[in-house]
């Protein structure tokens, strides 16, 4: 059994900034991907960024140069630092954790709004 828990989510103005983290639990095996979706209203889910164990990363066009993802193995702990946030951050933020198929966070509400 797989489980992720998130934090980090809130209410932030234009400009600011917020760090999410997510920690999984269970058996996770060495080799895996972390990462985060998002999911605003009316729209599907998306990349915003993952990353390998061994420290590989892919993010969005969106994000580059505003977010970084990073992790820490031991803890099995994925981060998700989110500078210059914009309104059209706005959106649910979903961990995951994939090793053979994806497990899921329970979301986190992002809201970027003055």
């Amino acid at each position: 059994q797989v489980q992720l828990v998130e934090s980090g989510g809130g209410l932030v103005q234009p400009g600011g900034s917020l760090r999410l983290s997510c920690a999984a639990s269970g058996s996770i095996f060495r080799a895996n991907v972390m990462g985060w979706y998002r999911q605003a209203p009316g729209k599907e889910r998306d990349l915003v960024a993952e990353i390998t164990s061994g420290g590989i990363t892919t993010s969005a066009d969106s994000v580059k140069g505003r977010f970084t993802i990073s992790r820490d193995n031991a803890k099995n702990t994925v981060y998700l630092q989110m500078n210059s946030l914009k309104p059209e951050d706005t959106a649910v933020y979903y961990c995951y954790l994939r090793m053979g198929r994806n497990y899921w966070g329970q979301g986190t509400q992002v809201t970027v709004s003055s």
